[in-house]
């Protein structure tokens, strides 16, 4: 009971940080939404002709309705699956203010676990990552009710669920990352190098099948990418299976969800979807088990 409730003193405490730094916590929020925007606005016309081309090699024109929402769907996705990851390692910036500042050192000197302060460092990274992202998937969910709407409910709480399984493997991977760094050049450091590349590794930004063959066999080696095509599935799925009763042809609508990874190809074999949540849940509690015994092993800082 007592170290519960030392746990979640530590959390309100580490979000308390977050929240009250205006500096990290606006920007953090914003992002999601400047990054929608800068979707709509200069990738928007690129993913509608993709479409539109896709389906025009068999002869069937798309109405511009059935673009909207299928590129509605394919922007949402991509930007939860690169804003759970990358929102993730700057809500972690308080584990590495207090390494930064000597804090932790006053932490672990009280009887205080290091085990519970680095739950404690978890958690707090985990809610504060969700809740920015659910935001955005409210945000997301108007953009494609305005676009077109063809989510079923079960669609809308798996993309949820997504949602949050991939902040979960943000905030793992995060945490294990920034339990190396030590420094506040460190973590920005850090945080571009995860903001400007993620994107293209997960598959977030541009199609699988728009890379070549061998690069593409790499990145589908990340779990990452798993997380990614469980979104696309989900939010844009629904739009393109509605061109069936458009009277789109089977291989229009195949080719569509091959070419913007509602379906996954591994080395030929089609990946079913409960085998992407078995490679994500999987990476996360690997990475989460590394982040436990480095914990175990030595005391997350030294006072200079």
């Amino acid at each position: 009971m007592k170290n519960f409730k030392t746990l979640t003193a530590l959390i309100a405490r580490n979000a308390k940080i977050y929240f009250r730094d205006k500096g990290v916590f606006f920007p953090s929020l914003l992002a999601p939404l400047i990054l929608l925007f800068l979707f709509i606005a200069f990738l928007g016309n690129v993913y509608r002709d993709s479409i539109q081309n896709v389906v025009a090699e068999v002869g069937f024109a798309i109405s511009g309705g059935a673009v909207e929402s299928i590129a509605s769907g394919w922007l949402i996705s991509s930007l939860l699956a690169v804003c759970a990851v990358t929102i993730a390692f700057t809500a972690n910036i308080v584990m590495v203010q207090d390494k930064v500042t000597g804090r932790i050192d006053d932490l672990t000197v009280s009887p205080v676990s290091r085990h519970i302060l680095a739950l404690s460092y978890f958690i707090s990274t985990f809610a504060v990552t969700a809740l920015i992202c659910l935001v955005a998937l409210g945000a997301g969910f108007i953009y494609i009710g305005i676009a077109g709407w063809h989510l079923t409910a079960a669609d809308v709480f798996s993309s949820i669920a997504d949602t949050l399984l991939l902040t979960l493997f943000g905030t793992a991977l995060s945490s294990l990352v920034c339990r190396f760094v030590r420094s506040a050049g460190g973590v920005t450091a850090v945080q571009a190098t995860v903001s400007s590349a993620y994107g293209f590794i997960c598959g977030a930004y541009i199609p699988f099948g728009n890379l070549t063959p061998w690069l593409r066999k790499i990145l589908m080696l990340l779990p990452g990418s798993y997380g990614t095509g469980l979104l696309h599935e989900h939010l844009m799925g629904g739009a393109i299976d509605a061109l069936l009763k458009e009277g789109a042809p089977a291989a229009a609508v195949e080719g569509l969800r091959r070419g913007f990874d509602c379906t996954l190809d591994f080395f030929g074999s089609d990946v079913p979807l409960y085998v992407c949540y078995l490679v994500l849940v999987g990476a996360t509690l690997l990475i989460i088990a590394i982040y436990v015994a480095l914990c175990a092993m030595k005391p997350s800082s030294k006072r200079k």
